[in-house]
């Protein structure tokens, strides 16, 4: 059986690395630019914060769809990434340059737009070229090297920031984009996408003469190509699936948009629900929700091996279950160094979610359509970004209670849970341990 190419799959992960570290910055900086020079309205600075998750909603689907249909010699990923990374890091370059609020609304749209554009091109680099089975490992590495990238972006960016004020992180983080660029450009080979078109278009004429003659039947996937070029792929979600693997595909996409909800609630109010609940600093607050963040890097890589050995789906219920364990606590403890540790286990539990949900998505999607059904999953777990904020916002308002941001957690990955537990398919194909004819050519130097 093919073994995962972990240089190769480091290698594609520099992808996700520079994007994360440009994103932390991102949250990081801008809001406090935002107040310290322009704006006074933390609703105004939080409705900007959210243009991100709203492009990546609209765009980050219809970019999928679109890459799973180029045809360049480049390949199908690769333009999207030559021409996005560098008009974001000239883009990010300028967000703390700028003179006036129109000026920098301008680039921060610029450079939100261009990000939605290149990033599901670029999470699909590594399904497009990793065999299925293999999958949860080789995301377990791209989520590792994420998890890195926030880190350096937090370590690396405070420090610039000290030393040479708001400019300094953004031109690291600049920097960091093009070497990114550049080890793709020249250690990454995405094949000709011209040539599996050749291929599946002479797939597709074989096909219909022997129809017309009425020779021997085809085969299931040979027929699933012929359709690839005789219809428009990406117009409709469940194209090519049968009754279970449509049930199957709702259900998880559902738990994803739940347990999203319940990690981003978590994520976006920890430090208010911290420094007005238990009376801790700011910076205490954030120190502690660094706990969480820490075991979810240091288990990226083996909750990926785990579920490659006991299945995919087994992990997540693990990984479900043990944050709704978790969590029930919480709304009870008020001693911090207990909430530490509670948060040290959540991290490691939300890895089992995690790093394996993509590939669940993706083992569903046939070999022509990964960025569209990347797409579909970066839309329900965006989506859930733009709603889990203000929906908890609006049950804190009523409630006037910050600890009610445990229990709308524990609610939420109990309904993941619920629809997780309804999921058939997913589980890695073992006899797909090789890549089609045309991802069989992609190497890394």
């Amino acid at each position: 059986m093919q073994k995962l190419n972990y240089s190769k799959t480091f290698l594609i992960g520099f992808g996700f690395f520079a994007s994360s570290l440009a994103w932390s910055l991102y949250n990081s900086f801008v809001p406090l630019l935002l107040e310290e020079r322009y704006l006074q309205s933390t609703a105004l600075i939080g409705f900007i914060m959210t243009i991100d998750n709203i492009f990546g909603v609209v765009f980050q689907p219809l970019v999928g769809q679109i890459s799973d249909r180029t045809r360049t010699r480049f390949g199908k990923r690769m333009p999207y990434i030559l021409v996005g990374i560098p008009i974001c890091a000239l883009a990010f370059f300028f967000i703390p340059r700028t003179g006036s609020l129109l000026t920098m609304m301008s680039v921060i749209i610029v450079f939100n737009l261009i990000m939605s554009i290149w990033r599901s091109p670029v999470v699909s680099l590594m399904p497009h070229l990793t065999p299925s089975i293999h999958r949860s490992k080789a995301n377990g590495v791209i989520n590792l090297m994420g998890g890195v990238g926030g880190i350096v972006a937090f370590l690396a960016g405070g420090t610039l920031a000290k030393i040479g004020g708001d400019n300094m992180p953004f031109l690291m983080g600049s920097i960091v984009m093009l070497f990114a660029l550049l080890m793709l450009v020249f250690f990454v080979r995405e094949p000709d996408s011209r040539r599996m078109a050749r291929i599946l278009e002479g797939r597709a004429d074989l096909l219909a003469a022997q129809a017309t003659s009425g020779k021997a039947a085809v085969s299931a996937d040979s027929q699933a190509d012929g359709d690839n070029v005789k219809h428009k792929i990406g117009k409709e979600m469940f194209s090519g699936l049968d009754k279970g693997e449509k049930r199957s595909l709702i259900a998880l996409l559902l738990a994803i948009f739940f347990w999203f909800c319940g990690y981003n609630a978590v994520e976006s109010f920890f430090t208010l629900y911290a420094t007005k609940q238990l009376q801790v600093s700011k910076g205490d607050a954030t120190m502690t929700l660094t706990f969480f963040s820490l075991t979810l890097v240091i288990f990226a890589l083996p909750s990926g091996l785990l579920a490659s050995r006991f299945g995919r789906k087994k992990l997540i219920l693990i990984g479900l279950v043990g944050l709704i364990a978790v969590f029930i606590p919480m709304l009870f403890i008020e001693e911090l160094m207990l909430l530490r540790v509670l948060l040290l286990l959540g991290g490691m539990f939300w890895a089992c979610v995690n790093i394996n949900s993509l590939p669940m998505v993706l083992e569903l999607a046939r070999k022509d359509r990964i960025g569209s059904f990347t797409g579909y999953y970066y839309f329900f777990s965006f989506s859930a970004a733009i709603l889990s904020p203000t929906l908890f916002g609006w049950i804190r308002d009523l409630t006037d209670n910050y600890a009610t941001l445990f229990f709308y957690s524990v609610i939420a990955f109990a309904l993941a849970l619920i629809c997780m537990i309804n999921v058939r398919h997913g589980e890695a194909d073992p006899l797909a341990a090789a890549p089609d004819d045309m991802e069989a050519d992609a190497t890394a130097t």
